[in-house]
């Protein structure tokens, strides 16, 4: 088998009710819309098996221009030898070009071979318990204030979801008012802490240590599961966080920001995390996802799966060491942020969930979905062909 044609297809969708704030966050805004540009994948082979991928944003998919005419002709199942090259080729940039290609060529694979990738991987489960995981904090009566991010939890809890993620204020005022947030750690904490599993995602929002330090302490007074990301490092600094670390209780969770198998092997060799992060389309795909996941095994670490997916999915049902599948972004007023694109039944949004607050894993060969191309062209806003 030999791979034939290579397409990418830029298009864009439409978020009501969604705008963002000063500070680059998506959040609700009534009467607004975001337009969100994702991509499509399509890797052709001359035996008639398609691997597809779609989402993926504009940077990773320049890189692919780098990566795509070496592709042609190449044989698609030989995904770690291809995997490596391609990790060499994008050496001088993140290489999160590696992703969408890497997950369109297990989906080709699950394909050729009639199942599901999670088979391909070894499957440890079917189903995947979630957790909420909100949009960022708004002033337009959404999520905006400790009370509104505390009523929402009760409602997400009562839905069924076990655990529930604050992604608090944002925006580019001089200084941030901490107060604000700690408040809402011990809402959200007071309210339903008892019954689930608490998570803070500042995103990088805070400025200094001493910020992350305070609403740290918040969290270790409400007994949270994780503190993610906390301040303006970009979540990449080592040292400060093992600082932090020393400090809290609260488990940190990292390396959303940062790329590659031995900077999150550094992270963990260094003390500077408790929790790993991994992203099968920023992390170079579902191959670099699971070699993040079997590293983290060995040092006896979980390693959380970033944002909802169907690549997601098949990653968490392969790893036994991961304890949730976030659903993001949900919103007591606006819908979540997943493109209308999937055909059938697979969905990511607040109901999605069972009575056991947990997801389905597609069972279907590959990624188990199909995609919704029509709508993909009919949107399409750009792309490229390779043959």
């Amino acid at each position: 088998m030999q791979i034939s044609r290579i397409e990418s297809t830029e298009f864009s969708y439409p978020i009501e009710d969604v705008g963002s704030d000063a500070g680059y966050n998506l959040v609700y805004e009534p009467g607004a819309t975001t337009e969100r540009k994702l991509f499509g994948l399509r890797i052709e082979t001359d035996e008639g098996v398609t691997g597809e991928f779609v989402g993926g944003n504009s940077p990773a998919f320049a890189q692919i221009n780098t990566l795509a005419d070496n592709l042609i002709g190449r044989n698609p199942l030989r995904r770690e030898r291809l995997w490596s090259e391609m990790k060499r080729a994008l050496r001088k940039y993140d290489r999160m070009g590696i992703g969408p290609v890497d997950i369109a060529l297990w989906d080709l694979a699950g394909k050729h071979y009639d199942t599901p990738i999670h088979e391909l991987l070894g499957t440890y489960r079917t189903r995947l318990p979630a957790y909420a995981s909100t949009y960022h904090a708004d002033d337009n009566g959404g999520l905006d204030s400790p009370h509104a991010y505390a009523d929402f939890a009760e409602e997400c809890l009562k839905i069924g979801f076990p655990g529930f993620k604050i992604h608090g204020w944002g925006g580019t005022d001089e200084r941030r008012d901490i107060d604000r947030e700690i408040e809402t750690v011990h809402a959200v904490g007071e309210r339903v802490g008892d019954e689930m599993d608490l998570m803070i995602d500042p995103a990088c929002e805070y400025e200094t240590f001493g910020d992350a330090l305070k609403v740290g302490r918040a969290c270790d007074d409400e007994e949270f599961f994780w503190y993610e990301d906390p301040y303006r490092d970009g979540g990449i600094s080592q040292y400060a966080y093992k600082k932090l670390r020393q400090q809290l209780d609260t488990p940190l969770l990292q390396t959303e920001h940062i790329r590659g198998l031995e900077q999150h092997t550094d992270f963990l060799r260094n003390e500077a995390t408790d929790f790993l992060r991994a992203d099968p389309a920023y992390d170079g795909g579902i191959t670099g996802a699971m070699k993040i996941a079997r590293m983290a095994e060995g040092f006896g670490i979980d390693v959380e799966i970033h944002s909802p997916g169907p690549a997601q999915r098949h990653c968490m049902a392969g790893i036994r060491n991961s304890n949730y599948y976030e659903m993001a972004l949900v919103h007591p007023e606006c819908s979540n942020t997943t493109p209308p694109v999937y055909e059938g039944e697979y969905v990511d949004d607040i109901d999605a969930i069972d009575d056991e607050g947990s997801v389905p894993v597609p069972d279907g060969p590959g990624l188990g979905v199909k995609y919704d191309w029509d709508y993909i062209e009919e949107n399409r806003t750009g792309g490229r062909t390779y043959e």
